[in-house]
């Protein structure tokens, strides 16, 4: 057995199989192999795959939270932060960033942890958001519904499949839909 191998690396390894094809996918002894260990090596980290897929929620959790904290300090206007969530959200040069965030929303459509872990995830994004937004408007609840409209779209324009001959429009059409989250 590989006795430095951690059980981050467990972690790690899992998530690119999340991320590949879906929870179902991760599977002790096809890790154990990618990983070059035996499945002995799983089982001194973890008591079971359902231990694993817990850590795998919470690693994900505290990764989406803390990056979106770090995400929404500045000394920034809160219109120059919501540009650059904008665009960076927008920007489709995190495939597997984005394989992870799909597959753990499926995974929350029939799993209760995991649908406990994506409110979590979200309400803390919405929160953050919307924070941005009160300082853009004297109303609460405004500004927690343009969170929500700004996560909306983020996440939804994730799911429209384009054909490359509209990718000039949608340039033009993301410029638009950032004007109207953003003013």
């Amino acid at each position: 057995m590989n006795s430095k191998l951690k059980r981050e690396a467990w972690v790690h390894a899992a998530m690119s199989a999340l991320a590949e094809g879906g929870v179902g996918s991760v599977k002790v002894e096809v890790l154990a192999k990618s990983l070059k260990v035996t499945k002995g090596s799983f089982y001194w980290h973890f008591k079971s795959r359902s231990e694993l897929l817990e850590q795998m929620l919470l690693f994900w959790r505290e990764g989406r939270i803390a990056t979106i904290q770090r995400q929404v300090v500045s000394d920034k206007t809160a219109q120059e932060v919501l540009s650059e969530l904008l665009r960076l959200y927008m920007d489709r040069s995190n495939p597997r960033g984005n394989a992870i965030e799909l597959a753990v929303r499926d995974w929350a459509r029939s799993d209760p942890l995991a649908a406990e872990v994506v409110a979590q995830v979200d309400e803390q994004r919405l929160l953050s958001v919307a924070g941005l937004y009160r300082k853009l408007t004297n109303s609460d609840d405004e500004a927690h519904a343009r969170a929500y409209l700004f996560y909306s779209y983020v996440f939804g324009s994730s799911l429209l499949n384009t054909s490359s001959a509209a990718l000039a429009d949608e340039a033009h059409l993301r410029q638009l839909c950032a004007a109207l989250l953003i003013q």
